[in-house]
């Protein structure tokens, strides 16, 4: 298990910041971790749901729960996933790859990151 040695959560930039001793730290936007939310409306019981339209959600809050997650509140209303400090360093240290991975999802769904926007597919 991965324990960050800080984290701060800072709400005008709406980043969580990860700290992993004094050469590891990342910095985690709020859109991309609710968008990757553990959840059990994200997750879908095993049918996961794509989250679209969150461009400009921010974080709230952050909450310990106990000594093994990170409860975030968002403030879109969400707060129910809860963050296993092992699931957080995921995050952190694939968010490259998993970034990536979620914008061509939206893509194929024909979605858009911002909820004002609609997507409409023209058959040519």
């Amino acid at each position: 298990m991965r324990l960050p040695t800080a984290i701060k959560l800072h709400k005008a930039s709406k980043t969580l910041e990860l700290h992993y001793g004094p050469d590891e730290q990342y910095r985690l936007d709020a859109e991309f971790l609710r968008v990757h939310s553990p959840s059990a409306e994200v997750r879908g019981h095993g049918h996961p749901v794509l989250q679209h339209g969150k461009l400009g959600v921010g974080l709230s809050g952050v909450e310990p729960v106990g000594q093994y997650a990170l409860k975030l509140i968002f403030d879109d209303g969400h707060d129910s996933g809860l963050y296993s400090w092992d699931y957080l360093y995921q995050l952190a240290r694939d968010h490259d790859r998993l970034w990536l991975e979620y914008l061509a999802e939206l893509e194929r769904a024909g979605k858009s990151r911002d909820p004002d926007e609609s997507v409409v597919r023209l058959m040519l």
